[in-house]
This record gives structure tokens, C-alpha cells and sequence, in this order.
């Protein structure tokens, strides 16, 4: 559930904030105050995308903030497979900070990326408004709401149907890039044969080149090596004069005073232990010196095999593991070359294959679409019917296409008809604005028993519908109320009277500057504000008295 907002510096709000609440939470205000800036902004905060001119003049950033309580043990899970912070009591706050050019989003105070704030909101919130109500007039939107009406059931098959046709395409195109004529395949055999013959004749191994540059690099350095091995050697055992000898000195002395003052034992142990480790160094010395040897001959082998190995890289890879796994594939492609038609038969044998099993599974998916379609058109008519299409016929359409795709042959779409004895047509053909409002709420009714997205947020909804219609819808709305948290902005007095929290936005002047205010209305404010939805310039006692009469009556509609 969204606990509140809270926005700053954002077009002509300076600084808001407002707690929502459980059941149905409406927002009225003038048109031009800034109801449609408050739903903006949640779309800022989920990842949306930002005009340019959003940040309120004088201001140099703009600040968005929602804070969910995360109730549901399915949410808390997909949160936590995403690995992303929440509060130990459930609590999750999304914030973005919009500045000129740019902005940041966090969830929790840990700064994420906007695809994982989208994945994120998709299971939080849905926000339906003017845009989603023409997306019904597509036949992809009308696919996809059946799809997810159908549920894991279709979406198992979907997933197994979509890795076939991937598969499928991969060898189709691949069949189409061999196809050639006999010059130009003997062009690309004898490509591919050199570069094969090169790569695998230079007989490389993985980490050679590594080891190489060590040996080469210290090679290039042997006479600096041996010269300051040779001088630290002598500046540690010089005769009657090395560090070592000094050092003999000391530990003489000091084992006599020791020897008087225990004390100085410490001391003592400390030379004695220095002395170890310095004959200790000086040996390793003389050993690396007696090893050590610089042989020409080997310094040329290593060069000419680096060059050798560096050639190679520089033609087919990166790194030796890149160059071979380039040698492997041209291998694959030579033998493809020279077994052309037969490999070319064999793969089309298994796109054959691939195909027939992709209709078994269409086949399977259309059975499924065609099942769950008769159920979501009864249930998308009864409510159709609710929201006075009183005469309505409904039905999810699902007919077979000639191809088979990614998700089945099915292609969807939703039928209408609105007066008795008018044929079924598209709703593109048919729907009006108003009508597709409520269409998208019947639709968002029937599914909202289904999934697991506590917050819908309306905007638009009650576009082109006045009188009963308006009172159904309002009634609908209520219905919403008891199932989920609502959040929708209205103009109409029936769906603002159903309100369980009603929210005022005003414009107005503040030193002079315009600002945008949002306030909870107590009772008597609410029916003040629904007065001035009826329509009428002075507000008399009658106007108040039809308000009052309507909340009362939407209060009893609620009780029922």
C-alpha cells in the first residue's frame, strides 16, 4: 500500500506532502490546480519518464518521495530476489531526484537503476489513465491482459513456445547466411582454412602469453637486475666493511652488556634475529647470481614467440581463450562448408521439427486462450452491465493467425456490441472515450481479483460520462475501495461522494508566487467541495443540501 508522498520544488508544488490510506482516495480541485502533477510525480518516482521543465522555477533540483508498507509475503520476496534494501518492518521508500540533465533514484537510501525501480513498480502499483484506455483499441494490449488472465497455466507453455521459435529462427538464419554458390563457397572454405591452419599450427596455451611477457620483460632488464643484486650482495658481506660485519660488531657489544643489564635481552634477541635474516637474504643473493644466466639465443626464442602469439591476438582475439574459441567456430563453419548440402538438409530436417512441435504447443496455448476468453467475457459483461452498458454484449475474440510466432498463432481482440441486434464489431470500430474509461474499469475490476498489486491509481477515468452512468462507475469505484487502495483523480460529485479520504488541490498565490496545495478534507469540507462539483457559481444552502444528500447516500452504497 502507498503510506505518502511527498513532493518538492516539482512545477508549481514548493513543497507537499499527504498521507494516503486504505479504500478508495480521491483527489478533486479545479482544473489548471495541479491534480494531474500529483499523479505525475508518482510516475517520476517509479521510473517514469521526465520532461525537461519539471523543475519549479528558482529551484535547482526537484524531489519525489513514495513510502510503501510492503504487507504481502509474495512482495516481500520478489523484493528480495531483486536484492534490494527494506526496512525491517516492511517499510519501502522510493525516492528521485531530478536535476537539469539528469536524476537519481534510490530505493531505501541504496541508489538503483531506473529498470529496476520499473521492475519494481510493476508488482507495487498500476497507474491507469487516458493512454491505457486507448492501448485497449490494440490488439497487442487485448493479448496480452487475456495472457495474464490465463495465468502460470498459459504463461509455462509461452515460456517453452518462445525458445523454440527462438532456436528456430537462429536456424533458419543460419541456413539463409550459408546459402551461396559454389564460387563463393570454395572463397569462404579457403578463408576459413587458413585461418583455422593459423591459429591452431601456432599450438597456443592458455596463460602462455602471460608467462612470456614475464620472461621477456625480465630478459630486456637482466644486466639492471644483475647490477643492483650484485651491489646489495656487497654492500651486505664487503670485507671489514659490509652490513654484516657492522652488524657483528654490534651483536658482540651488545651480548657484553646483556650480559650486565638483562634488560637489554630484548635488544639482544632483536640483532641476533636481524643478523639471521640478513646472512638469510645474502645467501638467496649469491643463489639467484649463480642461476642466473642470460642466453641470447633464449631471449630471441621468446621474442619471436611473443611476436608470434601478439600476430595472432591481433587478428582473431583479445586473449589466447578468445583466438582458440574463434579457431573452434571456423572449424564448425569448414566442415559446415564442405558437408554444405548435407548439414543444410539435416538443419532444416530440425527447423521441420522445431515447427511441428511449435504448433503442438500453439495448439496448447489456443486452447487455453479460447477457454479462459469465455470466462473473462462473462465476467467483463456482468461488469459492463454494472457500469450501465445496459444493453452490452462482450466477448474476447481468439482466431488463429496464418503464421506461428513467439507466443502461438492466436491473435486477440475485443468484440462489442452496444444496442440490441448491432453486430459484434472491434472496439476500435465502436468505442468512444468515455466508453473506453469504462471498459478499462470493468476490466480492471474483473482483474483485480486476480492479482496481487494492492495500489491502483485512476487518472481520467470518469472521462465522457455524466448522470447515472457517473453513479454507477462511482458505485464500481467503491467496490475497488474494499479490495485495493485507490487512488483517482475525478471532476464528477457521485465518485467524489464515495470517497473513504477526500483530498482538495488548490492553486494559489503565495508571495507572489503561484503554488500548488494538497489538504485532507474533514466531513463538512468534503461536502463543500462536492457543492462546487454540482456545478453551481454560488453555493446556497440547496446546493450544500443535494452535496450532503449524495455523500449520505454514497455512504449507505458502501454499507451494502
Amino acid at each position: 500500500m502507498l503510506v505518502s508522498l511527498h513532493v518538492k520544488n516539482l512545477v508549481l508544488i514548493e513543497e507537499a506532502e499527504v498521507d494516503f490510506h486504505e479504500g478508495l482516495n480521491l483527489l478533486t480541485g479545479e482544473t489548471g490546480a495541479g491534480k494531474s502533477i500529483v499523479i505525475g510525480s508518482i510516475g517520476y518516482a517509479l521510473g517514469g519518464k521526465v520532461e525537461h521543465d519539471v523543475i519549479r522555477e528558482g529551484a535547482d533540483y526537484a524531489l519525489v518521495e513514495l513510502v510503501f508498507q510492503i504487507e504481502q509475503e509474495q512482495q516481500m520476496e520478489k523484493i528480495r530476489e531483486m536484492d534490494l534494501p527494506i526496512e525491517e518492518d516492511g517499510i519501502l521508500i522510493l525516492t528521485r531526484k531530478i536535476m537539469p540533465g539528469k536524476s537519481i533514484m534510490k530505493v531505501c537510501g541504496e541508489t538503483v537503476s531506473a529498470k529496476q525501480v520499473k521492475e519494481l513498480a510493476e508488482f507495487l502499483i498500476n497507474i491507469h489513465g487516458q493512454r491505457e484506455h486507448q492501448s485497449l483499441l490494440q490488439n497487442k494490449k487485448c493479448q496480452m491482459l487475456l495472457d495474464e488472465y490465463c495465468g502460470e497455466e498459459l504463461e509455462k507453455i509461452k515460456t517453452e513456445l518462445a525458445e523454440q521459435y527462438r532456436v528456430c529462427e537462429e536456424y533458419k538464419k543460419e541456413v539463409k547466411e550459408l546459402f551461396m554458390d559454389d564460387a563463393a563457397r570454395q572463397r569462404e572454405i579457403a578463408l576459413a582454412e587458413y585461418e583455422v591452419n593459423e591459429i591452431f599450427s601456432t599450438q597456443l596455451k592458455e596463460g602462455e602469453d602471460e608467462e612470456l611477457e614475464k620472461q621477456f620483460h625480465k630478459m630486456q632488464n637482466f644486466k639492471r637486475i644483475a647490477d643492483s643484486v650484485n651491489r646489495t650482495a656487497n654492500y651486505l658481506e664487503q670485507d671489514q666493511g659490509g652490513i654484516l660485519d657492522q652488524l657483528g660488531y654490534a651483536l658482540h657489544e651488545m651480548n657484553q652488556a646483556a650480559g650486565l643489564d638483562t634488560e637489554l635481552t630484548s635488544v639482544l634477541e632483536q640483532l641476533t634475529d636481524a643478523e639471521s635474516l640478513l646472512h638469510g637474504a645474502a645467501r638467496e643473493l649469491t643463489d639467484y647470481m649463480e642461476n642466473a644466466a642470460f642466453s641470447e639465443q633464449e631471449y630471441d626464442a621468446v621474442e619471436t614467440r611473443l611476436d608470434s602469439i601478439n600476430h595472432i591476438k591481433a587478428k582473431y582475439g583479445e586473449s589466447i581463450a578468445q583466438v582458440v574459441a574463434y579457431g573452434e567456430r571456423q572449424q564448425e563453419k569448414l566442415d559446415k562448408l564442405k558437408d554444405l548440402e548435407n548439414y543444410v538438409a539435416g538443419r532444416k530436417e530440425e527447423i521441420a521439427a522445431l515447427e511441428k512441435k511449435m504448433i503442438g504447443m500453439a495448439d496448447k496455448a489456443h486452447k487455453i486462450r479460447k477457454r479462459q476468453a469465455e470466462v473473462l467475457s462473462a465476467q467483463i459483461q456482468e461488469a459492463l452491465e454494472d457500469l450501465n452498458f445496459l444493453k452490452v454484449s462482450f466477448s474476447v475474440d481468439v482466431a488463429k493467425k496464418e503464421s506461428c510466432g513467439a507466443d502461438g498463432y492466436d491473435e486477440v481482440d475485443f468484440l462489442i456490441s452496444l444496442n440490441p441486434g448491432e453486430k459484434m464489431r472491434s472496439l476500435k470500430e465502436v468505442a468512444s472515450g468515455g466508453e473506453l474509461s469504462r471498459i478499462m474499469l470493468a476490466l480492471k475490476t474483473v482483474f483485480a481479483r486476480k492479482d496481487q498489486i494492492d495500489t491502483l491509481i485512476f487518472d481520467e477515468i470518469d472521462t465522457g460520462i455524466s448522470g447515472k452512468t457517473a453513479w454507477k462507475v462511482a458505485e464500481k469505484m467503491a467496490i475497488l475501495g474494499k479490495e485495493h487502495q485507490v487512488i483517482c483523480i475525478t471532476h464528477l460529485p457521485q465518485i467524489a461522494a464515495m470517497a473513504d479520504t477526500h483530498y482538495l488541490i488548490e492553486k494559489k498565490e503565495v508571495d507572489q508566487k503561484t503554488v500548488t496545495k494538497l489538504e485532507a478534507l474533514g466531513r463538512e469540507d468534503s461536502i463543500a467541495e462536492i457543492a462546487r462539483l454540482l456545478g453551481s457559481d454560488n453555493i446556497t444552502d440547496v446546493v450544500i443540501k443535494n452535496a450532503e444528500e449524495l455523500k449520505n447516500l454514497a455512504d449507505q452504497t458502501k454499507r451494502k
